[in-house]
């Protein structure tokens, strides 16, 4: 086999590798500062707040009649 041959191929998979890398590290570090933006979103939320953007329909109106 031809040794230089080898020598690039070897190079050349090595770039490839340590690209892959830095494309996931890029991913998940973006994808922490989602989730932290997330929890800073629904820490300060109101929770009833929250409910009634759920579920809108519920206690807007009270029945009286028995």
């Amino acid at each position: 086999m031809n040794i230089a041959l080898m020598s690039m191929a070897l190079s050349q998979s090595q770039v490839q590798q340590q690209a892959s890398i830095l494309v996931m590290k890029k991913a998940m570090n973006q994808a922490e500062g989602n989730a932290n933006f997330i929890n800073q979103m629904l820490s300060g939320a109101d929770l009833q707040a929250l409910q009634n953007a759920a579920q809108p329909h519920l206690g807007g109106t009270v029945d009286l009649k028995g």
